[in-house]
């Protein structure tokens, strides 16, 4: 077997692997750190909010240099059209889990809507589980459930800050959208500025919805431990917002790719990769405004 090429030997005809990559290992280490330090969080244990941050910070680390690794071996132009498809293939893929991610939390926003707070009212199989536990329990959403876990709130109306932000992911969108094509037709200032913009108008989505966070819990006494409401509110509100925080980062990376030259007209799939990402965040959230703002 021939021995493969390394980095200065690479034949551009030959598939690239990375040889000895520590990466994945190192990240898979802080990725568990960040999650049991989340998850002894919300169980209110006294270490969990520190190790979260420092699993949350080791693992920025690593993905920065992971990244890094990766854009300079593109540029040293180590990479094909297998490895640019394979990179395609990843990303779809990559998104297809995110959809799923987000079908998971929809489904229980869904099911707890649809049957499981119907039930507890007494309709169909649900008879005697409102006769004999929750007798008088009128079904109702938005609802905390039966034992009004978390007391009395108010919900967010859809047409103020919701539907704002609903706008600002739309235009974002546009936004993003005639920057590829400035890419693509080489005009370099009207890509850095739609870019930029697109940048902006992830940051002010991300103020807006601190904003009513902030109006969430001081106000309206609508919080994580308002019943099923609550908890799937802010489930599915705060993971999209953890994902326009992620994609907001990677406009941002990709607008200092853009202003170093590391692009061109036909090969940017890094561009299209973020491009892609954002557009499903978009997808997302109208979802989001309909079913739980607006319905």
């Amino acid at each position: 077997m021939a021995q493969a090429p390394t980095h200065e030997q690479h034949d551009p005809n030959i598939y690239f692997v990375p040889h000895g990559s520590r990466w994945p290992v190192i990240a898979s280490v802080a990725l568990f750190t960040t999650m049991v330090g989340f998850a002894s969080w919300l169980n209110e244990a006294s270490w969990g909010r520190a190790v979260f941050f420092a699993g949350l910070v080791f693992l920025a680390l690593i993905l920065f240099k992971w990244f890094a690794d990766v854009v300079t071996e593109s540029l040293r132009g180590y990479y094909n059209k297998q490895v640019d498809t394979s990179f395609r293939m990843g990303m779809v893929w990559f998104i297809f889990s995110e959809v799923m991610f987000f079908a998971a939390f929809f489904g229980a926003l869904f099911y707890a809507r649809q049957f499981a707070m119907p039930w507890l009212g007494g309709e169909g199989d649900g008879v005697m589980t409102n006769a004999l536990l929750w007798d008088g329990f009128s079904s109702a959403w938005p609802s905390a459930g039966p034992a009004q876990v978390g007391g009395q709130f108010q919900t967010i109306p859809a047409w103020g800050l919701p539907l704002l932000n609903t706008l600002i992911l739309l235009t974002s969108g546009v936004t993003v959208t005639i920057a590829h094509h400035a890419l693509k037709g080489g005009r370099r200032g009207q890509l850095l500025l739609f870019l930029g913009l697109t940048v902006l108008l992830g940051c002010l989505f991300l103020y807006f919805q601190a904003e009513e966070y902030i109006h969430a819990y001081t106000e309206l006494n609508l919080t994580l431990g308002s019943g099923i409401y609550g908890s799937t509110f802010f489930m599915l509100t705060g993971f999209h917002g953890a994902h326009v925080t992620l994609g907001t980062i990677m406009l941002a990376i990709i607008w200092l790719r853009c202003a170093k030259g590391h692009f061109n007209k036909d090969s940017h799939f890094a561009f299209e990769a973020v491009a892609w990402y954002w557009h499903f965040v978009d997808v997302v959230w109208l979802g989001l405004f309909l079913f739980v703002y607006v319905l």
